[in-house]
């Protein structure tokens, strides 16, 4: 029996720039901007380790164009170890990375094969029976499916078709070359290497259709381990398809339930063991989170006047967790255990400014007018990268479910004279 095994990776996104980070004096910035090229080591590290016999890279090698030469050169030493190995590579530009997006470029030694931008293309690899179609996108925005171009599967060969795509505008990624799985499949090729998406996603319901998800996540809105999937073959049949972490910064969305506790000793307890577990989790990573005090609890006054305080005291038990964890956001999302009766408010209640703002809420007219107010003012700002998951990127993605609860907390405290007035 003939075997084989293969790495799939996309979304290097080398040297992504990761905007906004400077407004947290907090965070190991050099650490989390270097991540990219650690990550990208242990990919090569993966590929020699399990002894593969290519590499494919289904796009978006770069987030766009290189800033500096040492970012291709760190590309060029990272490949030039696979071929010293005797791994091939297999290269297709996504939206990232096109060939019109591009100024400089990596000469390509022999070992590393590069699917063309006109057209799809195709390598063989005889030794093994190996077939791989792909097309790289030779502008930014590529808005049709490129799959009916793709060839016919090659007879008696094991067939991968490579391609960049979201997939029928599969989560919240931007539509680039759209397609659906039951159009891959019907090229009745062997397995398709997707990039774009950045979450990992493996269909296996038929072919199988993969995306292994970024390689190392970015911001918080991308979340958990990220890595590259493991291919194993026997007799150009799948057996398995196996993630692999390369990730050496992860990014970690938690919620803290403090419902119940009625002292900050108990708190401090609680939320400690709550860390290292976390810490444990996600042992051998740099975990950065954005943690979420949540739940209904005595301690809700208190917490909400502790600001920066609170901020240190979450650092603290953070450092004592036995593992690495920065505080990326800390968000509040508590109830006092019993409310007060609220009457009708009048016109000098701040009640009553809290029934506007959720009276807002629901009229899309009201919404539609604060935006383009909103977009008015920007518009005569100079406000530079926008940094994701801002105040200003939910204003330009509309994200009123998140804003206007803020607002209304806000609000209702500056006029009642309790919080922080900031």
């Amino acid at each position: 029996m003939s075997s084989f095994r293969f790495l799939h990776a996309a979304d290097l996104h080398l040297d992504s720039p990761l905007k906004g980070l400077e407004r947290h004096d907090d965070l190991s910035i050099d650490r989390i901007r270097s991540a990219s090229r650690r990550a990208l080591d242990n990919m090569v590290d993966t590929a020699i380790e399990h002894d593969v016999a290519f590499v494919v890279i289904a796009g978006d090698l770069y987030d766009g164009d290189w800033k500096t030469i040492s970012t291709g050169r760190y590309m060029a030493t990272a490949l030039g170890r696979l071929i010293a190995h005797g791994i091939r590579v297999f290269l297709l530009q996504g939206n990232h990375d096109a060939a019109s997006v591009l100024t400089r470029d990596l000469p390509l030694q022999a070992g590393i094969d590069r699917f063309p931008s006109p057209r799809p293309g195709s390598f063989l690899i005889e030794d093994l029976g190996v077939a791989l179609h792909g097309q790289s996108f030779a502008n930014r925005h590529m808005p049709h499916d490129m799959t009916p171009a793709y060839p016919v599967p090659v007879p008696g060969y094991f067939n991968i078709g490579v391609l960049h795509t979201s997939l029928s505008g599969h989560g919240q990624h931007e539509t680039y070359a759209p397609c659906a799985p039951e159009t891959l499949r019907a090229k009745n090729y062997d397995y398709w290497a997707l990039g774009h998406v950045h979450e990992r996603m493996i269909l296996t319901d038929g072919t199988p259709i993969v995306f292994p998800g970024v390689l190392q996540g970015r911001h918080i809105r991308e979340t958990g381990e990220k890595g590259v999937v493991l291919v194993s073959t026997t007799d150009h049949r799948i057996d398995s398809i196996t993630p692999i972490a390369c990730d050496v910064v992860r990014w970690h969305a938690a919620r803290f339930d403090c419902t119940g506790i009625e002292n900050f000793s108990a708190f401090e307890d609680r939320l400690g063991a709550f860390l290292r577990d976390i810490a444990h989790t996600h042992e051998g990573h740099l975990c950065v989170i954005r943690l979420t005090i949540a739940g209904t609890t005595a301690l809700h006054d208190t917490l909400k006047r502790q600001g920066q305080t609170l901020r240190e005291a979450v650092q603290h038990l953070a450092a004592m967790s036995g593992g690495e964890i920065e505080l990326e956001k800390l968000l509040l999302d508590t109830t006092p255990v019993a409310t007060q009766t609220r009457l009708a408010p009048d016109e000098g209640d701040g009640f009553a400014l809290s029934g506007l703002v959720h009276e807002a809420a629901s009229d899309e007219t009201l919404l539609k007018s604060i935006g383009e107010e909103l977009d008015s003012c920007l518009k005569t700002l100079n406000l530079g990268d926008i940094a994701p998951d801002s105040l200003l990127d939910r204003i330009n993605r509309r994200d009123w479910a998140s804003i206007l609860p803020e607002l209304n907390e806000a609000l209702c405290d500056r006029l009642s004279g309790k919080g922080d007035a900031s």
